[in-house]
């Protein structure tokens, strides 16, 4: 029998807490930049990543959001996701779900038209070369107003048959959920489906608003529900899902490191626990590192394991029968070896 960290890496595993412009590889950041003619801040790679020392949330925001100055053209749009998943395709990620945040672009007066049209044409290629399929979840940013929200809903319109659900991401300190209370409305109108972060650096409060006011079906992030027990009964008699990203948790100090993180008490409770990347470029983890990662620290048990891939595509926005045949191609492989 295979050793476990050989069975996480080779089984079949969705991902759904990734955003895309978080997966930008220093690497792919200068050969942009050189294509683009922009000055980096920076000397070198090397350099670059010396820089990714964050202290908290926000000091990693701003970073991520100088990053994306590079992305300029729809060819460069279509190399990061495509970059994304050939690594993808390297942990087995069969499906993914992908954060796209078009106010951080369209703020440095990139047409949103340039935007979706590298990706969607990437995705497009992706599930036709690499046999991925994947989602696309537009990110709403907290920071901004609730009116930047509808104007970002309102000029995505052309591309709505191609988003399938709408989020919620940024710091949440000083940006409660109940501050796109009506955006979400409108946009459960329009038959999205709905994620929001939440309880990161957020209370697990935040985590009932996302569920009461927003109406969401999945919360990303979501580890500080178990400060409230009743919450976390909640959570595992309804299944909602939480889309955890343990390495990304340790390196905005959530958790001092893997091994206190609450990722199995949550399985353990009955919770639908995902396990996710986030930002991989900047964590230096993808979800195969994740998953590896937790496995060892906390040492997670084969059912554990089993449980864990098989939540992602229970949790994910494919149909009932795609999930399914998901679902046995897990179980065979995981029967196999």
């Amino acid at each position: 029998m295979a050793d476990l960290d050989t069975l996480v890496a080779g089984m079949p595993k969705a991902e759904l807490h990734m955003h895309l412009e978080g997966s930008l590889e220093a690497e792919l950041t200068f050969a942009l930049a050189a294509r683009n003619g922009v000055t980096m801040p920076y000397a070198s790679v090397e350099a670059l990543r010396r820089a990714y020392a964050f202290t908290n949330l926000q000091s990693f925001l701003d970073l991520y959001y100088a990053g994306v100055n590079v992305l300029l053209q729809p060819q460069d749009f279509y190399d990061l996701t495509w970059a994304y998943f050939a690594r993808a395709k390297q942990d087995n990620v069969v499906h993914a779900e992908l954060f796209l945040g078009p106010q951080g672009h369209t703020a440095r007066n990139i047409p949103m038209a340039t935007v979706f049209d590298g990706v969607l044409r990437a995705l497009d290629d992706v599930e036709q070369k690499l046999g991925i399929t994947s989602r696309l979840i537009m990110v709403f940013q907290r920071h901004q107003t609730e009116d930047d929200g509808f104007r970002c809903l309102e000029a995505s319109a052309p591309w709505h048959k191609r988003i399938a659900g709408v989020g919620l991401g940024g710091a949440e300190i000083g940006h409660p959920p109940q501050k796109f209370a009506r955006l979400f409305a409108e946009c459960t109108k329009r038959g999205f489906r709905k994620v929001a972060h939440a309880g990161e650096e957020g209370p697990a409060e935040f985590v009932v608003e996302a569920l009461d006011v927003l109406g969401v079906e999945r919360i990303d992030h979501g580890v500080r529900a178990e400060e409230d027990p009743a919450l976390v009964a909640r959570l595992a008699k309804s299944l909602v899902p939480l889309t955890v990203c343990p390495i990304s948790n340790v390196k905005l100090k959530v958790f001092p490191d893997l091994a206190h993180h609450n990722v199995k008490r949550l399985l353990r409770a009955g919770l639908c626990v995902t396990i996710n990347s986030d930002d991989p470029s900047y964590f230096g983890g993808y979800v195969n590192d994740n998953l590896i990662g937790c496995r060892r620290a906390l040492d997670l048990t084969r059912d554990d394991v089993y449980r864990l891939a098989r939540n992602s595509f229970v949790a994910s926005f494919l149909s009932d029968a795609d999930k399914a045949r998901h679902i046995r191609q897990l179980d065979d492989y995981w029967t196999s070896v």
